[in-house]
């Protein structure tokens, strides 16, 4: 066991790993190593209780000032250009109904840093095509009960069946479908979990006659999920046909169109920004914004160090690390880079907490699933100071004060 003020590391990997790979794979998680590599890291992170409810009720809190930003922006195509969202989505963002307050997306998850002090920081807010379901909702859970560590994550299938249930999706796709692992098996695990009755789809598959979106058999599709990120659709061939089909009404997309307003890094610039001219937001919603978000900006305006990254960047792809000085100290070269495609923005640097694994001394990144307005389960990835392709998947459980905990294994 191997401690930190916020993060205990529980357990010692199994001596017979490939066993509980392949009991991993018969879940549904099929990428516990990817080729010669091991994703998955056969230990386990306790949190502290304390920080797991202060991030739990942060969350809730960033959620509804989010969803308030991005209501303030609809409509106004100057922040539309100022945060990045492609010009052949404005219309058709405009043009829907918005979804109630708290569901513009119904299948999110924030990312933050924390420090080992317990200081909370969102880094970024994946509202349109978050991974890492299967890895959360399915391969945390037993991983905690088998290391007798309590997981908040058991709830994630019922906050999915329940979005489900409204959305009514005839179709899940992604990219990829059956090629791809973890695509692949992160809209399975949400198809079985909706309960519902799914065609699952390759994306690439997919095309539009007369404003219809039709599988490659014809099929008509009308209400659809999609790991697809809709910023995408600006460099698509099928983009802007895929738009005229939301557009005419034959295809209900979800996440809601809206949810780029969300998805982009840009929204945060812009939540920072309405915090600093002391407009929009009430005072608690101000003390929330002072306490977890970082200073968020289109220039590079710090003195000190500060982070880098493209509004609809993924997987760590275009972030760049400055330090005191202003200089280039670390970039991601694995992840595409989406700055080529989309504006840039500047955030203070942060530090992420250091866990000592049997993988190394690694950064880890805490995400929070929100699932139908609500929080919905703790995500670990551990890897190097920029989480990215190349980062460990570790499952993360919450502790008690003074919490014996035993491996069972």
């Amino acid at each position: 066991m191997t401690l930190t003020e916020i993060f205990t590391v529980i357990g010692e990997p199994d001596a017979d790993r490939t066993r509980k790979v392949r009991q991993l794979k018969d879940m549904g998680f099929a990428w516990a190593d990817l080729e010669s590599e091991a994703y998955w890291i056969d230990q386990v992170v306790g949190m502290d209780r304390t920080i797991y409810e202060e991030l739990e009720q942060a969350s809730k809190k960033l959620w509804l000032i989010l969803d308030k930003t991005a209501r303030y922006i609809h409509g106004k195509h100057d922040l539309y250009q100022l945060i990045g969202i492609p010009a052949i989505l404005w219309d058709l963002i405009d043009l829907l109904p918005m979804p109630e307050e708290g569901v513009i997306s119904r299948y999110a998850r924030f990312d933050y840093a924390i420090s080992p002090e317990g200081t909370i920081k969102m880094l970024e807010l994946n509202a349109d095509t978050p991974t890492g379901y299967v890895e959360a909702s399915i391969a945390t859970p037993w991983l905690c009960n088998l290391a007798n560590v309590a997981s908040m994550n058991g709830k994630m299938k019922d906050l999915v069946a329940a979005a489900w249930a409204i959305e009514q999706p005839d179709t899940v796709a992604c990219v990829a479908y059956g090629s791809h692992l973890e695509d692949s098996g992160t809209i399975e695990a949400l198809a079985k979990h909706s309960g519902l009755d799914l065609q699952l789809e390759d994306c690439l598959n997919l095309w539009v006659d007369d404003g219809i979106l039709k599988n490659g058999q014809g099929r008509p599709i009308r209400r659809m999920f999609a790991l697809y990120p809709k910023e995408w659709m600006a460099h698509d061939d099928g983009g802007e046909a895929l738009a005229y089909a939301i557009e005419k009404g034959h295809l209900h997309l979800f996440n809601s169109v809206h949810s780029i307003l969300l998805q982009s890094k840009g929204l945060q610039a812009a939540a920072w920004g309405l915090y600093e001219l002391g407009v929009l937001f009430d005072g608690q919603e101000r003390e929330t914004i002072e306490r977890y978000m970082l200073p968020t900006y289109n220039k590079p305006v710090f003195d000190g160090n500060f982070v880098s990254k493209s509004m609809f960047g993924r997987e760590g792809g275009s972030v760049r690390m400055f330090d005191q000085s202003g200089q280039l100290e670390i970039e991601d070269q694995e992840a595409f880079d989406t700055s080529e495609l989309f504006p840039v923005v500047y955030q203070r640097r942060t530090e992420l907490s250091r866990v000592h694994t049997a993988a190394g001394e690694l950064h880890l990144l805490v995400g929070m699933f929100m699932i139908n307005g609500e929080t919905g389960g703790l995500l670990g990835r551990a890897g190097g100071p920029i989480t990215g392709n190349s980062s460990h998947f570790i499952p993360i459980g919450v502790l008690d004060p003074n919490e014996e905990t035993n491996d069972h294994r």
